[in-house]
């Protein structure tokens, strides 16, 4: 009942009611808003709502209002599949925005894919996720290449030759990214002297990195997310350890700067974009996104827009709104200008698009340099 509650509080601002109405086209979303990784939620769903609100105010598509309904995954993949099956039996949605977090996508969209309904995750980046079916799409870059883009930056901008590895074992992003991160980067001509791994919610690192500290690497790449990025910092700084440490976009929340204070100042990680850009589509943006809701948007938020716009302009174009005709539509998306760059969907339905290396300086974000497919 209070998991019920939670979902309706959330729900019920972002939509007129929860049943399907002849002048509206309703479109689901499930996202992390409760949970360890909430702020990627949170910050997904408030792009998703002000790219319908853009929509809507511009009479919406094909003369009907485009309505929201979104359900709390709570970080965890059992809920995100759950909330997959309610919001196309119950709520029968043309399409869903599915979540951030692989793991969690590779629950939900095959249910998608299995009702064939579309399915576009703004932010899950692991290989097998679009390989599911051809109703799931994505619009970020893939792990292969966020690995390659850290072991490039690893190897010709900080010049590092042996680096240690410290990966979730349970999450199949980090994984994803380590992997590509430890190929890429022996491939390049350094060493991988360490490979350890905690789990999610773990709170103590010491022991890895003490094993870590005795390899005296130049470098530490930690692929995971910004909850437990911030106390490997600090305890990485506790032992003496004092080399670069480097991530994926799963750092980038203000939260990794209030879990890590000090310690993971001058850090670096891969992103989807910077709000540093000097692109007309990235101001405006950041400067709606500040109007709405007093707040910087993060790449989440910029994902999360990016998705919708680019799932409306499907509907829009699609000659009616069955799931095959909002798929082909999704399918021929091209040179789409994105905020979070111009997006291609390719033949797998993985976008084609830059990346952008950012260093953490409190609780701003550096622009360091972009890396291009």
């Amino acid at each position: 009942m209070k998991r019920l509650l939670l979902a309706l509080i959330l729900v019920l601002p972002l939509l007129s009611g929860c049943t399907k109405k002849e002048n509206e086209i309703v479109i689901g979303e499930y996202d992390s808003l409760t949970g360890s990784d909430a702020t990627f939620g949170l910050s997904t769903n408030k792009g998703v709502r002000m790219a319908m609100d853009e929509i809507n105010a511009t009479g919406g598509i094909k003369g009907k209002k485009v309505s929201i309904i979104t359900l709390d995954d709570q970080g965890k993949n059992e809920e995100a599949a759950a909330a997959t099956t309610r919001l196309i039996t119950q709520n029968q949605v043309v399409a869903i925005i599915g979540g951030v977090a692989s793991g969690r996508s590779k629950a939900a969209a095959p249910i998608a894919q299995s009702h064939k309904v579309p399915f576009v995750s703004p932010a899950s980046t692991n290989p097998d996720v679009t390989k599911i079916g051809d109703y799931v799409f994505r619009v970020c870059f893939i792990d292969p290449f966020q690995g390659l883009v850290m072991a490039k930056f690893a190897t010709e901008n900080l010049k590092l030759k042996k680096a240690a590895i410290l990966r979730d074992v349970k999450n199949d992003y980090s994984v994803g990214l380590a992997d590509v991160f430890a190929a890429e980067f022996q491939k390049r001509g350094g060493e991988i002297v360490a490979d350890l791994s905690y789990q999610a919610g773990d709170i103590d690192f010491k022991a890895q990195l003490t094993q870590i500290r005795s390899k005296n690497p130049d470098g530490i790449y930690i692929p995971g997310y910004y909850t437990e990025v911030g106390l490997i910092a600090q305890q990485t700084r506790q032992l003496g350890i004092k080399v670069p440490l480097m991530g994926g976009d799963g750092w980038d929340s203000d939260k990794l700067s209030e879990i890590g204070k000090e310690a993971v100042n001058g850090n670096y990680y891969s992103n989807h974009y910077t709000t540093e850009s000097s692109d007309p589509a990235v101001t405006e943006f950041i400067k709606k996104f500040k109007a709405k809701y007093n707040e910087t948007p993060d790449s989440m938020a910029a994902l999360g827009y990016d998705a919708t716009k680019i799932l409306l302009a499907a509907l829009e174009r699609a000659p009616d709104l069955s799931g095959k005709a909002i798929r082909d539509e999704l399918a021929k998306t091209k040179d789409f200008p994105g905020v979070t760059g111009k997006i291609t969907l390719n033949e797998n339905r993985d976008a084609v698009k830059s990346a952008v290396i950012i260093q953490v300086d409190g609780t701003k974000r550096k622009f360091i340099s972009t890396i291009t497919p």
